[in-house]
């Protein structure tokens, strides 16, 4: 995301003081994320990152660098605010003890609780304010549920902590992959494909497609957001023939978007949705379910996306991939998608920060 980029290192008036660092999670430490971490920050002058501390396990970040032959100085710091001032002459970490080394590509599950522990703190910071987003590196959420993790995913997770730190309000998270070349919203994910039409419903339609809306303004700084919309079935349900689910629930709910002066279109045919000159017509695009909104941006950006989420009161990013046990330690990990996720947390902040007395975070009620 070069567009990113240039606004990422947050640049500041000289008479102000510098915005906190991004907090950055450890991730699952047997797989890649502690290896992506040490080569973003080895990376941080020639990729203008904007600095980050990370929540991790410190010897273990060592360890790591040490193993894979990475020339990076660790330093544990006592808050988020002490790590600005160091960046550029070493790694800031708020220690996360684990229970038991770290061996990549060996998850364990006595790990778990620092894992949860370092989503936890990360938070934490950037809700009161000690941090200005949160990246999260990838878990695993097998293990962590044998540590009794109780959140059907990452997302779920941060929707919750996010109610913590504000009582009374309710959030429903909605997940963005973004890269240069495309965003793309699931409006269902983790569900068997089966359950995709039923769970399709004109309520869920108006609150993705409204929280993608705020968040094109807000965090993206476009004025005027363009958002088209897919159809769930081949051609788009053929006027009825090749299923109803357009014709009944996407199409009308698309006509009352409009009513309300948002720029919607659909729905649109997914095979014909994604090329290039198609691209150039919308800012997002609404899919209907996991596949057919992963499938493009992963093929058009694989190395590059990042996962995005929209409808909390903090800006989240994470890379958009796994924990890659497979190949943990054995030094090939690409860690472009999280310096995207870097970069990207960093410019939607400072947007975020822009705009703040014009946007709120909608409320559900």
């Amino acid at each position: 995301m070069a567009a990113a980029g240039a606004a990422a290192g947050g640049t500041s008036h000289p008479s102000l003081a510098p915005p906190p660092p991004l907090a950055l999670t450890m991730g699952d430490p047997a797989g890649i994320g502690l290896e992506i971490a040490l080569r973003a920050w080895a990376a941080r002058i020639e990729r203008g990152l904007a600095p980050f501390v990370m929540f991790g396990d410190a010897e273990a970040l060592t360890q790591r660098a040490r193993h894979l032959g990475i020339d990076a100085r660790i330093k544990v710091v006592a808050d988020a605010r002490s790590a600005a001032p160091i960046f550029h002459e070493a790694l800031p970490v708020i220690n996360m003890a684990l229970a038991s080394p770290a061996n990549p590509g060996l998850p364990d599950a006595r790990n778990g609780p620092a894992t949860i522990a370092s989503i936890e703190a990360a938070t934490a910071a950037v809700a009161l304010g000690q941090a200005r987003a949160l990246v999260t590196n990838p878990i695993a959420k097998s293990v962590l549920y044998e540590a009794g993790f109780a959140h059907p995913g990452h997302t779920e997770f941060l929707g919750a902590l996010a109610e913590r730190f504000e009582p009374g309000r309710r959030f429903a998270p909605v997940m963005l992959l973004a890269s240069d070349e495309l965003k793309v919203v699931p409006l269902t994910i983790h569900i068997a494909l089966a359950a995709v039409p039923s769970a399709i419903n004109k309520p869920l339609i108006f609150e993705t497609v409204h929280t993608l809306w705020q968040a094109l303004r807000r965090d993206f700084g476009i004025a005027a957001p363009r958002i088209a919309i897919a159809g769930l079935n081949p051609h788009a349900g053929e006027s009825g023939s090749i299923g109803l689910e357009e014709r009944d629930i996407i199409a009308p709910a698309i006509e009352a978007l409009k009513a309300e002066g948002l720029t919607v279109t659909g729905p649109h045919p997914a095979d014909t949705l994604f090329h290039a000159s198609a691209r150039k017509t919308y800012d997002a695009v609404l899919a209907m379910y996991h596949d057919q909104a992963l499938i493009p941006i992963k093929t058009l950006a694989f190395d590059r996306g990042v996962n995005v989420t929209l409808g909390l009161p903090f800006v989240r990013t994470s890379p958009d991939h796994g924990t890659a046990f497979d190949i943990a330690g054995q030094g090939i990990a690409n860690p472009e998608s999280l310096i995207q996720a870097l970069l990207l947390a960093a410019d939607m902040a400072s947007k975020r920060a822009l705009n703040s007395t014009q946007f709120k975070t909608r409320r559900i009620s």
